[in-house]
């Protein structure tokens, strides 16, 4: 019990230190700031498949990082360096804009976001990865990892606490 007062008392007296804490970045998620204005890519979900739908949240600020009322975007999608898609430009309202998008490959894709500034393009590149079968392997064995260390933990100890409750 003494052991478990002063454990909860580290802990505790770490707490004041930490300052501010971050969300876990997305994997497929990126910024560029060029100019006046910041760009930020992600997909959703985190790491898309192949062949599945996958939306595309796209976000513009400006260098205070408040969103912009209006801009006008175009995106040209590359696989090996051959696009393989594209939107023209078009007017957004607001801050945000989502489109929808079906990954035909699997691997590193390069989006070209062109936001036109006074009708002038400047062109933000992003990467995007589609999830390869070994993506799922890793969190498959990782997951495994994870059940096999409380499994031998609580073989470890659990006995150790049993025998310790005995009268």
């Amino acid at each position: 019990m003494l052991k478990f007062a002063f454990f909860a008392f580290l802990i505790f007296s770490f707490f004041p230190l930490v300052q501010q804490a971050d969300a876990h970045a997305l994997f497929n998620s990126a910024e560029s700031t060029i100019g006046n204005n910041r760009v930020q890519i992600a997909t959703e979900p985190e790491i898309p498949g192949v062949d599945e739908k996958v939306k595309i949240l796209l976000r513009v600020t400006n260098l205070n990082l408040d969103e912009v009322k209006r801009f006008t975007v175009g995106i040209r999608i590359f696989y090996n360096d051959v696009q393989i898609d594209g939107i023209a430009p078009q007017s957004i309202e607001g801050g945000h804009w989502s489109f929808e998008h079906v990954f035909r490959e699997q691997g590193n894709h390069i989006f070209r976001v062109d936001l036109y500034d006074e009708g002038k393009p400047i062109t933000h590149v992003f990467n995007i990865s589609t999830q390869n079968p070994f993506g799922y392997i890793f969190i498959y064995v990782i997951v495994s990892g994870a059940i096999g260390l409380a499994i031998l933990v609580g073989y470890i100890y659990l006995p150790k606490k049993f025998r310790k409750a005995r009268p």
